[in-house]
C-alpha cells in the first residue's frame, strides 16, 4: 500500500482523535450543571469529571492557578493570575497538537504495512486502537510539564509531578481510541481498492515461533523480573542528583514496570495463583500476537515489528485489567466506574518494552532469513492486455 493511500486514512484518524478528545473535554463543564449529580449520582459524575478533566480546556476548580502575589497592588495580582491562565490554555494546545503528530505518523505505517485486506482488518483495528492510547500518553506526557508550570509547583518534586500527570487521561483514550480505529480501518479499507494484491511476508512457522520467543523474553524482563516487590522498590528508591531530576523512581516505575507482584504471604495461594496466571495470560497474548505478525506485515521491517509488538502489549495489558475488574468482587460495589479506572494502565512501559521486544523479533527473522529483505517494487507491473480473436488468428501460421 503506497504512502498515498496510507496518509488519508491516517490524517482522517488523527483529526477524529483529536475532535473526540476535545469534544469530552468541553463536556466536562455539563457535569457541573445543577441536577447532574442527581441524574448521575454524586460519585459517577465526580468519577466522570476525573476521567474528563485531563482533556478540558477549563482548568480544575480545585486547584486554582498560580499562587499569591505577596506585597503587591490587585493589578499585579490580577497579571500573575493571566500569566498562569495562559500557561495552562498553553498546555492543552500543545497537549491537542501533540496528539495529532504523534498518531498519524503511527496510524501511517500500520496502515502501510498492516493494511485492512485479505484477511488484516481484525489486526489494523486492534493496532490502531493501541496505537490511539500510546498516542495520547505520549501527548499528555509532552505537554505536561507546562500544565505543572500553570500550578505555580514547576519546583517542587517535578519528577514525582511529572508521573502522575502522564498517567492521567487514559481511559478515555480506550473508548475514542476504539472508534478511531474501527472508523481509520474502514477508510484505509476503501483507499486499498483498486491497489491490487498486496503481498505478504513468507516466513517459516519455526523463525516466527523463534523469533515470537525472543520478543516474548523481552517483555517476561519486566513483568516478571522487574516487577516483583523487592526490585520495585530498588527502582522506587533509586538515588538522584537532586533539583528537578529529584525522586525519579515513580517515573521509572511507570516506564520500566508492566505490573507488580509479590510472594503468597499473606494472601490467598488460590487467589494469588489466580492473578498470576493472568500475567501468564499477558506473555501468552504477547507470543502469539508476535508469532503472527511476521506473516501478516506486507514486509517485515524493525519499525513494524515494534509498533506491532507495542500494540500487542497494550492490547495484553488491557485484557489483563478487563480479568482483574472481573476478579475483584469487592470493588464492584463502588460502581463499574470505579473499578475502570485502572484501564490504560502501563501503556508508557508498553511502549519502552514493546519497542524493544519488536525490534529483537524483527532481527531475530532477519538473521533466520539470512539478511534484510530486498525492496518491493516501486511501480506496480503493467498489466497484460487481453488477448483478441484477431491478435490469435495473426499468429496462425
Amino acid at each position: 500500500m503506497t504512502y498515498r493511500r496510507a496518509a488519508i486514512p491516517a490524517l482522517l484518524g488523527g483529526l477524529l482523535l483529536t475532535a473526540l478528545l476535545w469534544w469530552a473535554g468541553a463536556s466536562a463543564d455539563a457535569l457541573h450543571l445543577p441536577g447532574s449529580g442527581g441524574a448521575l449520582g454524586g460519585q459517577t459524575a465526580a468519577e466522570l469529571e476525573r476521567w474528563l478533566a485531563p482533556w478540558a480546556y477549563d482548568p480544575p476548580t480545585a486547584l486554582p492557578l498560580g499562587a499569591e502575589t505577596s506585597g503587591g497592588t490587585g493589578d499585579a495580582a490580577v497579571t500573575d493570575n493571566d500569566r498562569y491562565l495562559s500557561l495552562y490554555t498553553t498546555a492543552l494546545q500543545i497537549r491537542y497538537c501533540a496528539l495529532f503528530a504523534f498518531f498519524v505518523p503511527g496510524a501511517l505505517l500500520l496502515i502501510r504495512r498492516l493494511p485492512p485486506v485479505q484477511g488484516r482488518t481484525p489486526a489494523t483495528v486492534l493496532a490502531l486502537w493501541a496505537w490511539a492510547m500510546v498516542a495520547g500518553t505520549l501527548a499528555v506526557g509532552v505537554s505536561t510539564p507546562w500544565l505543572i508550570a500553570s500550578m505555580g509547583r514547576g519546583s517542587y518534586r517535578f519528577l514525582p509531578q511529572l508521573a502522575g500527570g502522564i498517567a492521567a487521561g487514559r481511559q478515555m483514550l480506550v473508548v475514542t481510541g476504539l472508534v478511531v480505529a474501527a472508523v481509520t480501518a474502514l477508510v484505509a479499507r476503501v483507499a486499498a481498492k483498486g491497489a491490487g494484491p498486496l503481498p505478504r511476508t513468507p516466513v517459516p512457522a519455526r523463525v516466527a515461533r523463534r523469533a515470537a520467543t525472543a520478543g516474548t523474553a523481552v517483555i517476561a524482563v519486566s513483568l516478571v523480573v522487574l516487577s516483583y516487590e523487592k526490585v520495585a522498590a530498588a527502582l522506587q528508591s533509586v538515588p538522584s542528583p537532586g533539583g528537578l531530576l529529584d525522586e525519579p523512581g515513580d517515573l521509572l516505575r511507570q516506564w520500566l514496570l508492566l505490573g507488580a507482584w509479590s510472594t503468597p504471604a499473606g494472601t490467598a495461594f488460590d487467589d494469588w495463583l489466580l492473578y498470576r496466571a493472568v500475567d501468564l495470560l499477558v506473555l501468552a497474548l504477547v507470543w502469539t500476537a508476535l508469532r503472527l505478525l511476521p506473516g501478516l506485515l506486507t514486509r517485515v521491517t524493525v519499525p513494524a515489528m515494534a509498533a506491532g509488538a507495542v500494540g500487542a502489549t497494550v492490547l495484553a495489558l488491557l485484557v489483563s485489567q478487563v480479568l482483574r475488574i472481573a476478579l475483584d468482587t469487592t470493588g464492584m460495589r463502588y460502581g463499574l466506574l470505579y473499578v475502570s479506572g485502572n484501564l490504560g494502565n502501563g501503556v508508557p512501559a508498553a511502549l519502552t518494552w514493546g519497542v524493544l521486544a519488536g525490534a529483537v523479533a524483527a532481527l531475530t527473522v532477519r538473521a533466520a532469513r539470512g539478511g534484510p529483505e530486498p525492496a518491493e517494487a516501486l511501480e506496480p507491473e503493467t498489466p497484460t492486455a487481453p488477448e483478441t480473436p484477431e491478435a490469435r488468428a495473426t499468429e496462425r501460421p
